[in-house]
Formats: C-alpha cells, structure tokens, sequence
C-alpha cells in the first residue's frame, strides 16, 4: 500500500501452515463486525470493522494462514463512499442497466447500484470474504445482485453498460491492470465511473471529473480523518 495508506503491521511473525482451515465465514463476518451505516452514504447498512489491524490478525488466525490480504471488504473506503454517494444521487447513470462494480469488497458500490434501479448488478472480488461479506450486506439492504470471486482482470471484459470502480488504484501493477481492462470495456460499450481520494496511480490525464466529496474515514486506515475524494469518468 501507498504511503497515505497505513501501514498493515504483525508485531510476531508466524510459521506458515501447509493446510488452512475451512471456516463459516459468514459466522465469522458477522462475530467481528457491526452493521453500522457509511457516514457519506447513511441510506446503506454494512458489515463493517471498528479496528483495520485486529481483524487482519483474526483472519489469519482462524485460517491458521499467514500472509492473507488486508480485510479491505470490512471497511467503507473513501472512494466507494463517493461512488456510493454519486450513484445513490445520480441514478439515472445506473437505472435500467447492467452493473459491474470491480473489486467490490463490501458491495456497497453495487448495493448503491441495485438500489438506485439498476436493471442487474454483479460484485466482483478475489477475496473469499469479501465475496460473502458482499452478499450478507446486500441481504441487509433488501436487494439481490450477483458475486462473482474469480479475477475478472484474468478475462476479457463481459457485456456490462456500466462499471463502477471504487478505491483501485492504490498500487502500480493493480492501476495498470486494470485500467487496460477498462479501456478494453470501454471499447466495448461501458461507461466507466470511478471513485478516488487520490491514490499515487490514479490515471488522473484519462478521466474527467464529476463530483467531488468530503469523505470521513477512519485514521486506522488513512493519513487524515477526512478525505477529499473525486468521482470520475473514463474518458
């Protein structure tokens, strides 16, 4: 992560297990969270964490895995809260249409989508977690949408009118992956929203501007409580 990120911190290194163990990961989703709503965008309830480190160190423990990704399905990042918020205000950008909302972590990009009329919604995450934690919130929310966990990155892009794309582009080889998969949807006919509070590797010279948020975040997370964070549109 970049350096307005903070830094995610084991204070004892552990041995690696061979074998992870299978655990009910909506059990665990819903012993360390709380359903609170996202300051920006208080319409919405969320599975979300109080504290970024703790969670991570659970994660790894009831895996008896080292070296797991950061819990980022736990947390309302600035840059979905924008989108969320853009969305939610703007429905006519989503209303009727088919929805992606790439690296969806919470889902509370696509449950902003769903809610605002979107016609079909797919959430998509690599992560195990964030693929169950997207589907409980959506069930919170009263409305339905489709979790994909595979890497849609891997593959060309699906038939989607619009995708949503909160807090990507916080690490180089992520940015550049991803936005040569969005040109390649874009080509095909979507339109690309993107929710950022400034990450090093926003292709900033290939978006326009839309809307602009004071976002609160937690500083467990951040390098400031508030962030100013942008949507914007693929040029």
């Amino acid at each position: 992560m970049e350096a307005d990120l903070q830094p995610w911190r084991r204070e004892t290194p552990r041995p690696l297990r061979v074998t992870p163990k299978i655990i009910d990961r909506a059990a665990f989703i819903r012993a360390n969270t709380a359903v609170l709503s996202p300051p920006l965008v208080p319409e919405l309830r969320l599975h979300l964490a109080h504290e970024a480190v703790p969670l991570w160190m659970k994660t790894e423990e009831e895996l008896d895995e080292i070296g797991l990704p950061p819990p980022f399905w736990a947390f309302a990042w600035a840059g979905g809260q924008a989108l969320s918020r853009y969305v939610t205000d703007n429905p006519a950008c989503v209303r009727g249409l088919t929805v992606l909302d790439l690296a969806s972590g919470s889902g509370m990009v696509a449950i902003a989508a769903a809610r605002a009329g979107a016609a079909h919604v797919t959430a998509s995450d690599i992560d195990a977690f964030a693929v169950v934690s997207m589907t409980m919130n959506a069930g919170l929310n009263g409305v339905s949408l489709s979790a994909a966990g595979t890497d849609l990155l891997e593959h060309p892009p699906g038939a989607f009118s619009v995708i949503l794309v909160g807090d990507l582009f916080y690490e180089k080889n992520i940015a550049a992956r991803a936005l040569a998969w969005l040109r390649l949807a874009q080509a095909n006919g979507a339109r690309v929203l993107i929710g950022d509070p400034g990450r090093s590797y926003l292709p900033k010279d290939s978006l326009e501007k839309l809307a602009e948020y004071n976002v609160p975040v937690t500083r467990d997370l951040e390098d400031a409580e508030i962030k100013r964070t942008a949507v914007w549109a693929l040029k």
